[in-house]
């Protein structure tokens, strides 16, 4: 039994780069590292049809056709889209038709800059995802006004590892860690650990160094995070960050450093991340009402931890200027 235990908790790791970020992904109880490889192809092919990064993708001749025409697309550009669209029209903060306005921005870039007021008042009329049309008999998607935009980036890396999820499985791997350059999820149980729980840190949300401050305990889950840290802008000592609030068309204004969500699916991780940033907190019944979540953490530009549905005992605090409220 104990050799048998040891060969499962064998691992090949492999890292690459792609959606702009490290990808590492770790697979146990198997040595067949043209797994990984081809994981990564399924990766390039999904950033080729989802980015807008690019002069050229399916995702980016809709945006180019605004204003003149719809455009049909492949069954995976569709149905997230889809899925954006319709969180997006709960109105809660997600808005997957903000590029317009995050690009006027474009904090985390050379040419960041504060926008005018008219600047912005002149965006806020591209950003409504209520006027975009779905055919779903066509697959096809129209954006009305020139100008108007789709970004599927604030889901896509989440839609992404649950894909790749399903490719592991459909292969028999069991166990595995894939990190989309901080987008987590968590495959199976921990054959290393003698609990057979994973450990994951979340970094400190206050400062660019990557250090944890905290580790979680937990079983099988995608682990996601949105914070401050990640992109801002500094201009005559005010820091503006990059979670663009699509009713006012300024950085979202509260207390928060970061929100992480623990979640059976990574694209739901990604989408609660952004409610509960923009909600400034934990939101009442939020756990009955998202049984697709496990729970959530809380950190506050004050230093203080919160927790929503993870016992405190799963969390070891490991810098101590941070503390439970």
């Amino acid at each position: 039994m104990k050799s048998l235990e040891k060969k499962a908790a064998n691992k090949i790791t492999k890292s690459y780069r792609a959606l702009g970020t490290v990808i590492d992904l770790t697979i146990y109880g198997c040595q067949d590292e043209g797994i990984l490889d081809q994981s990564y192809q399924l990766i390039k092919y999904y950033e080729a049809i989802f980015t807008v990064n690019r002069e050229k993708s399916e995702l980016m001749t809709v945006n180019q056709m605004a204003g003149i025409e719809s455009v049909q697309v492949t069954e995976p550009v569709y149905q997230l889209t889809k899925i954006a669209l319709e969180k997006s029209k709960e109105h809660f903060g997600f808005n997957a038709a903000i590029g317009p306005l995050v690009k006027l921005w474009h904090i985390g870039f050379s040419d960041a800059k504060v926008p005018s007021q008219a600047e912005i008042s002149e965006k806020l009329k591209l950003i409504n995802p209520d006027e975009i049309v779905l055919k779903d008999e066509e697959f096809s998607i129209f954006l009305p006004k020139k100008g108007m935009e789709i970004d599927l980036g604030a889901i896509a890396k989440g839609y992404i590892a649950d894909r790749i999820k399903d490719f592991w499985r459909a292969y028999g791997v069991s166990s595995g860690i894939i990190n989309l350059g901080g987008n987590l999820l968590l495959m199976g149980k921990a054959p290393h650990q003698t609990n057979k729980k994973w450990r994951v840190g979340v970094k400190n949300p206050l400062s660019s160094r990557k250090e944890p401050i905290l580790q979680i305990l937990t079983e099988e889950s995608s682990v996601v995070t949105s914070g401050i840290a990640e992109r801002y802008l500094k201009v005559n000592n005010k820091s503006y960050h990059h979670i663009i609030d699509p009713e006012t068309g300024y950085p979202h204004p509260n207390s928060l450093a970061s929100v992480t969500v623990l979640s059976r699916k990574s694209i739901d991780g990604e989408i609660e991340t952004s409610r509960l940033f923009f909600a400034d907190g934990p939101i009442e019944n939020w756990l009955t009402e998202h049984p697709e979540v496990f729970g959530a953490i809380f950190i506050s530009k004050n230093k203080k931890i919160k927790t929503v549905g993870i016992p405190k005992n799963q969390i070891y605090i490991a810098d101590k200027s941070f503390e439970f409220e």
